[in-house]
This record gives C-alpha cells, sequence and structure tokens, in this order.
C-alpha cells in the first residue's frame, strides 16, 4: 500500500465540560482553511473532544483522510510526514493499519503504547488523537518542525497549527506548544525528547559521513508521488540540497524543478542561475521591486504570525518564492537549518569563538529555530497550498552535525564559514558558489536594501522612541509590530515572539 504525505492544518478542543466545540471547531478550523485546501474533516469525540483537519494531499487523494480512526474508538489529527512510518509498519505488525497514510504510524504507536513511545517518530510533525471515554493526547516532533500551538481558557483546551484560528476572546491566552513534548489532561505536560542528541563520530570520517547523511536524507525527503522542487538562493545550503536532488531525479530519468527569488541585480538571482546551469534544473525566477514588496507586506505579517524584522525580511522574498512554486509543484526541499547546524552565521564566531561556546550556543540556537526560520518556512509555503520539507533537519542529520568534532566548525585562516560542509561537497558544485560567502537570505535577495531604507525614512525618531519597548527595536520592527497587531490584535506578543542571537 503506497505511503499518503500530508501537509495539512489542524485544530482540537478538549473540555471536561459541555461547551459548543462543533459550532467553535469548525469556525476554527475555516480561519487555517489555506494550510489544506484540498478536503476538509472532523469529528466529535465522544462528549469531550473535537478534531478538525484541513488536508493538503501529496500522494493519495482517496486514502489518507482524517481524522484517521483506530481501535477502541480513537481517533487522531496529524500535520506532517512520518518518514520512518515503513519501519515502525514491520515493528507494528500486529496492529491493523487501515489505510496508507504515514500519519497512522503515529496512531498506530499511541493506541499500541501510549504517548511514552511518540519518540520513536521519525520526522515533522504535530497531532491531536482522542478516545470516547476522554483520553487525549497532544504532541509535536523534537524540533518543532510542524507548528502548534495551544490555550487553556474555561477548563477547556484548545489546539491549532496557527495563531489566527484561535477566537479572539481566547488569543490572550495562547502559548506555543513546545516542541518534544507531549501532553495529556492526566499527566500534563511532558518532555519526550531534547532537540539535539549526540552520538561517537571517527574524526577521520567526518567529512565522508557528512556527505553520506545529507546525500540519504535529501533522497528520503523527495519521496512522494508528485514533483517535489527546491528552493535554490544560490547559497550553499540549498545548493546542496539542489545537487543531490538533481542527481537522484536524473537517476530516475527526470529534471528537477528550482525556484528562486530576488531583485532585479540581486546576489541571490544570479548565483542560483550559476547553480541550476550546472546542474542542469529546470530552473524558475520570481523578481520581485519595492512596490510588490511593500504592497505584500500585511499579508505576509498575517501569515508568518511575527513582527521581528529580520525573520520579515527573509519572509517577504519568500512569499514571492512560495506564491511562484506552488504553480508548478506541491512540494519543495529547503536548506532550512544547515547554519545553525554548521555555524554559518558571523555573529557565531564573533561572540562564541572558543569550541565549547560555541557548541552551547549552536545547540541553544537549534533549540529556537521553531520560532524563526521554521515558523517563517511553514507560513509562507503553506499560505500558498505549497508543502516545505527540511533535509538538513532530519533527525539523523542534526545528531550527526551536533556529535561532529568542534574544531571542524570554527572559522579557518581565511575566515571562511562551514568548511566542513564545503569540502564535504566538493566537485558537486561550481568552486564560485562552494566557496561562496554567507549572505542571509534577506540581504542576498534584495529585501533588506528595500525594505530597511523605506520604513527609515517613514518613521520618525520621535514615533520610534514613543513606541520603544523590548518586543519593538527599531523603526522597522514598529512599523511590522503595527501590521502584526493589525492582524492579530490580542495575541501577546512576548509569548510567540522569539529572538535569535541574543545570548
Amino acid at each position: 500500500m503506497p505511503s499518503v504525505q500530508l501537509m495539512c492544518g489542524i485544530v482540537a478542543w478538549y473540555s471536561p465540560s459541555d461547551r459548543d466545540l462543533l459550532r467553535t471547531g469548525r469556525e476554527m478550523l475555516g480561519r487555517i482553511v489555506h494550510r489544506g485546501p484540498d478536503d476538509t474533516g472532523e469529528a466529535l469525540v465522544g462528549p469531550r473532544t473535537w478534531l478538525g483537519h484541513n488536508r493538503l494531499s501529496i500522494v493519495g487523494l482517496e486514502d489518507g483522510a482524517q481524522p484517521l480512526a483506530g481501535p477502541r474508538g480513537w481517533a487522531m489529527v496529524c500535520n506532517g510526514e512520518i518518514y520512518n512510518d515503513a519501519r515502525l509498519r514491520e515493528t507494528l505488525a500486529g496492529y491493523r493499519f487501515g489505510t496508507g497514510s504515514d500519519n497512522e504510524s503515529a496512531l498506530a504507536l499511541l493506541t499500541v503504547h501510549g504517548p511514552g513511545a511518540l519518540d520513536r517518530l521519525q520526522g515533522m510533525w504535530a497531532l491531536c488523537a482522542a478516545t470516547p471515554d476522554g483520553r487525549f493526547v497532544a504532541g509535536r516532533d523534537r524540533l518543532g518542525i510542524k507548528p502548534l500551538y495551544w490555550a487553556k481558557t474555561g477548563g477547556a483546551v484548545l489546539f491549532a497549527s496557527e495563531l489566527r484560528a484561535f477566537p479572539v476572546e481566547v488569543q490572550s491566552d495562547v502559548e506555543t506548544f513546545p516542541p518534544g513534548c507531549w501532553w495529556t489532561s492526566e499527566d500534563g505536560l511532558v518532555r519526550f525528547a531534547e532537540a539535539v542528541t549526540e552520538t561517537a563520530i571517527d574524526p577521520e570520517e567526518t567529512e565522508r559521513r557528512t556527505r553520506e547523511v545529507l546525500v540519504d536524507s535529501v533522497q528520503r525527503h523527495l519521496m512522494a508521488d508528485v514533483e517535489v522542487g527546491v528552493f535554490l538562493s544560490g547559497g550553499l545550503d540549498s545548493s546542496i540540497v539542489a545537487a543531490v536532488a538533481a542527481q537522484e531525479y536524473a537517476r530516475r530519468g527526470l529534471r528537477l524543478k528550482t525556484f528562486s527569488v530576488g531583485t532585479t541585480d540581486s546576489p541571490d538571482l544570479a548565483a542560483a542561475r550559476e547553480v541550476a546551469q550546472f546542474l542542469g534544473t529546470d530552473h524558475h525566477e520570481a523578481v520581485f521591486d519595492a512596490a510588490r514588496a511593500i504592497a505584500a507586506l500585511d499579508d505576509v505579517i498575517a501569515s508568518v504570525e511575527s513582527f521581528d524584522a529580520s525573520l520579515i525580511r527573509s519572509a517577504v522574498p519568500n512569499w514571492f518564492l512560495a506564491e511562484l512554486a506552488s504553480r508548478h509543484v506541491k512540494a519543495v526541499l529547503t536548506g532550512e537549518g544547515a547554519d545553525e547546524l554548521f555555524a554559518g552565521y558571523g555573529y557565531y564566531h564573533e561572540h562564541h569563538p572558543a569550541p565549547g561556546a560555541l557548541r552551547r550556543e549552536l545547540v541553544r540556537t537549534v533549540s529556537l529555530l521553531h520560532g524563526l526560520n521554521l515558523q517563517r518556512c511553514d507560513r509562507v509555503t503553506m499560505a500558498h497550498g505549497l508543502e516545505a520539507r527540511v533535509p538538513f533537519l532530519d533527525t539523523a542529520v542534526v545528531t550527526h552535525a551536533m556529535s561532529l568534532p568542534d574544531e571542524v566548525k570554527v572559522l579557518g585562516p581565511d575566515g571562511m564559514e562551514k568548511a566542513h560542509l564545503r569540502r564535504a561537497f566538493t566537485g558537486r558544485l561550481p568552486d564560485s558558489v562552494l566557496w561562496r560567502r554567507k549572505a542571509e537570505f534577506g540581504t542576498g535577495s534584495g529585501a533588506q536594501d528595500l525594505l530597511t531604507p523605506y520604513w527609515e525614512s517613514r518613521v520618525t525618531d520621535a514615533d520610534l522612541a514613543a513606541n520603544r519597548t523590548a518586543q519593538v527595536r527599531s523603526k522597522e520592527e514598529l512599523a511590522y509590530y503595527r501590521a502584526f497587531r493589525r492582524a492579530l490584535p490580542e495575541i501577546r506578543p512576548h509569548a510567540v515572539l522569539t529572538r535569535f542571537a541574543v545570548a
């Protein structure tokens, strides 16, 4: 039976008292229909729980509709992909699977072994499951690749994939559901996995092993019954993903589709063209200017559900990129996570140059990705009905990268970052790209040069002084904060805002 892989939006409401679950649940689900335009499903599970699901089908249109049903009345909604589904089915041979959905292996683990077995899932996922007799489980993958929020109010607990789903009267109570945790009404919040684990690596085998673990991850992330494209910025990380994916597609007799974005003369567009030509991909470009960027800001901020200036700067070009890619494919691979695993940002080396300090900061920032790059990656793609996959953040890759000897991640004599990763893929890319210095996406795409000066000229010093807070640090951020407030008037900023380079 073929695997069914889905991206979607989920909503759940657990209440020990008699509440109007059906009406409110449907209203919440309707606010995130963009996450799953292909189908909608719901289930009232006993008197206490309502589950809702908006579905974006990647394969198996006739199989895998949710909520999924299991033995003893179990029902589950899940957003994500379980990459070790086939292996789990082998180990759960006594369980009678009813669909080919990879998500059903999560339901099988819950029904057979309970929530303590969720640590066996490899992939990106957020789920809610319930039984008619009142049992309820919510959980989220160890890195928080897929989103999940919750709010406790009036004895009820509400869950949803996005902030906008929650009723306005509940928004002040919304919090991020922590990655690597599960929750039940009996046991409360329980951590089942840390963001980062380590294992022993032979120092002589680091580059070969880095190459092998990434190739394996990209190949697994390409598994689908539809075409999968690649977001190609022309930087090291997305170019590595594209190189591996292009080779795998060529082996299948297919030509990989790649997508890049930028202003007319941006360095990212030029570098992406060079990589695409080198790899022989079917390449597509989205070009934007100041007028398009400014016009899109309200939609971007409402979608990303943040006002962090650096995050919004990168989200704007990603918005146009996702819009373009969604016209050609239903899923894409991205290079998210490589900088946090292999110390790609300059501030790592400026403020944490010692190997031990660098390692601690990498662990910290990997654990924060769910509220930063992963939030942006999920929201801008799902806003356009597009699935984003992150092969650098596969459990095996994260474990390998965080187990590398400290000295391979410090800057080389020439000041080049990620030299280890570059050496591991020598020959797979043009040297001009392989050894291109890091440019953050908001900069390389040209977005920063358009947006930052625009707001500097339109927000006065006095306006910023009157509104500066711990959350609002610049004129640009003040403009984004106001748009955030218009979109989500009751959400508490400190409950959802994550800062990256602060330690």
